[in-house]
């Protein structure tokens, strides 16, 4: 039995390889979209492109300012003369906002008074505008504290002292590449197994298959196996380039880490197969794959959290395997989780990957004859 389907499991290595269009498939884009999303897929603001109108000449609005020029979030690019500089500034793009300082400024803070500063902000993009606002709120704030350290006076009531766990400068690159780990693993996968069968059926070869003494569970292993070495190869490149190339830090064990991609691997396979064992040519099998893989990357909390989708959306993502590989991977990356507190997303995975590969060994049967 095992020698068939080795033969198999090489026969499909060697119909994947020798096609100069399937090789470019397996190794370049999964490369390219690391780096791309990598580098690319981040929510970090640097050099925020910024205008000041300041009608204050006093020392105090110097001083604020020179908070947003010795940020590395800001970059200066005009000073504004006059208020009716200020519209055509946003509406050109030329700065994502304004910094308006009263003419009363200086002499209202040496009065112990409120002093007003005003910011705009272009809210077209409401994510980039948040982030923007939040980073000037910040400066101002330690503004308001060095002022009344300096002058003697007492601070606000409470003061509000943040410390984030599991990523404490808050780069959103921790958070954005280990799940490139599942996006690419999956991306892959699909993308040799849902066209495995469906080669066959398009370049005539399926009939072949049917004369050989091997049996379906024999050629459903067969085909499975290349996907599975290809995807725990692409898994590990790409967890190898987000610990050594991009710097995030891994906290967790490498063997619950690997639980996780095999279990995800191989629900990725039963979808694939069963994609493959329905299509007919080819471009079906890449449609069938293309129409499963957007929703899941966008249902798996990848970008958008899980909690924020509508009750039946996130009923919905319980289907999704990518959804528990998310929290596997950030999770052991980011918060060195053990194996017994993810059996929660273990169980599920496993689930899946019966519920698939039983499925899909039923319709390649029921396709074979």
């Amino acid at each position: 039995m095992w020698r068939r389907i080795l033969a198999l499991t090489i026969k499909e290595f060697l119909a994947l390889l020798k096609d100069k269009r399937s090789r470019m498939v397996v190794v370049v884009p999964p490369l390219v979209q690391l780096l791309v999303f990598g580098y690319a897929a981040t929510y970090d603001l640097k050099n925020v492109p910024y205008a000041v109108y300041n009608e204050d000449t006093g020392k105090a609005s110097r001083d604020l300012l020179a908070g947003f020029r010795g940020s590395p979030n800001f970059s200066e690019v005009a000073l504004l003369s006059s208020e009716g500089q200020i519209e055509p500034v946003i509406d050109k793009k030329e700065a994502l906002l304004v910094i308006h300082i009263d003419s009363r400024f200086s002499r209202d803070l040496l009065l112990g008074r409120s002093a007003r500063v005003q910011i705009i902000v272009d809210g077209r993009n409401s994510n980039t505008a948040m982030l923007a606002q939040n980073y000037a709120s910040t400066i101002i704030n330690n503004f308001n504290t060095a002022w009344n350290a300096r002058h003697g006076r007492a601070g606000p009531p409470a003061y509000v002292t943040t410390r984030a766990w599991f990523n404490p400068n808050l780069e959103s690159r921790w958070f954005i590449v280990p799940g490139i780990v599942g996006l690419l693993t999956l991306v892959v996968t699909m993308m040799v197994t849902a066209l495995s069968v469906a080669r066959e059926r398009e370049q005539g070869t399926f009939d072949q298959l049917l004369v050989t003494p091997l049996r379906p569970l024999e050629m459903i292993i067969g085909k499975s196996l290349p996907g599975f070495l290809i995807g725990m190869s692409e898994a590990t490149v790409i967890i190898l380039a987000a610990v050594l190339w991009f710097k995030v830090p891994f906290l967790g064990n490498v063997a619950t880490l690997y639980t996780g991609v095999f279990l995800f691997l191989l629900s990725a396979i039963g979808i694939g197969l069963m994609i493959s064992s329905i299509a007919i040519t080819q471009q079906q099998g890449l449609l069938g794959a293309f129409l499963f893989l957007v929703p899941a990357i966008i249902l798996s909390g990848f970008t958008t959290p899980i909690a924020n989708m509508p009750p039946l959306i996130q009923e919905l993502t319980l289907l999704n395997p990518m959804r528990y590989f998310m929290v596997i991977l950030r999770g052991v990356f980011l918060e060195g989780m053990s194996f017994h507190l993810l059996i929660g997303q273990f169980w599920p995975l496993a689930a899946i990957a019966v519920t698939t590969l039983t499925a899909a060994g039923w319709l390649f049967r029921h396709r074979l004859y």
